[in-house]
C-alpha cells in the first residue's frame, strides 16, 4: 500500500510538472517587445543574408546545370526569387532594382526557359542572368560584388 501510495506521489508530481508552462528564458521570451523586434532584425541580418543564400543557390544551379539536372537548376532559381524578396521585405530599399533589373525581368524569363528543359537556351541564358545580377549590383553601388569567381570565373558549358 505505501509503495502504491509513493508511486501515486511521484505520477502526480510529475503529470503537475508536465503541466506548468514551459519558459524558455533565453535572448528573446525574455526581452520585451522592441527589444525582442531588435534582436530579431539584427539576427535575421540585412539584404547580404539574402545574398549569401543567393550566391550559394547560384552556384549550385550553375553545378545543376553543368550536370543536365534542370530540375534541380529550376528549383534553386525559384528559391533564388524568393531569397531576394525575403531580404527586400527587411531592406525595402533594396526592392526597386532588385525588381527591376532582376525579378521582374530576367528572373520570371529563365524560370520558363529552365521549367522548358531545352539545355541549350538554358546554358545560353544563363550568362543573361548573371549580367542582370551584375548590372543590380552596380546600381545598388556595390559593383566590387561582381569581381569574385562567381561572376568572372564560373561557367556552365
Amino acid at each position: 500500500m505505501k509503495i502504491l501510495r509513493t508511486l501515486s506521489l511521484v505520477l502526480s508530481s510529475a503529470l503537475l510538472l508536465l503541466a506548468l508552462p514551459i519558459h524558455a528564458g533565453d535572448w528573446l521570451t525574455d526581452a520585451d517587445e522592441d527589444t525582442r523586434a531588435e534582436r530579431l532584425s539584427s539576427y535575421l541580418g540585412g539584404f547580404s543574408a539574402a545574398m549569401w543564400e543567393v550566391g550559394n543557390r547560384w552556384e549550385r544551379m550553375a553545378q545543376a546545370i553543368r550536370d543536365d539536372n534542370f530540375e534541380l537548376a529550376h528549383y534553386h532559381w525559384d528559391k533564388i526569387g524568393g531569397a531576394i524578396r525575403g531580404g527586400y521585405m527587411k531592406r525595402p530599399a533594396r526592392q526597386a532594382n532588385a525588381d527591376a533589373l532582376f525579378l521582374d525581368g530576367i528572373w520570371k524569363q529563365y524560370l520558363g526557359t529552365l521549367e522548358s528543359g531545352d539545355g541549350e537556351a538554358i546554358r545560353k541564358q544563363f550568362d543573361q542572368a548573371r549580367d542582370a545580377c551584375m548590372a543590380c549590383h552596380v546600381a545598388e553601388d556595390v559593383p566590387f560584388m561582381n569581381d569574385q569567381p562567381m561572376f568572372t570565373e564560373l561557367k556552365v558549358e
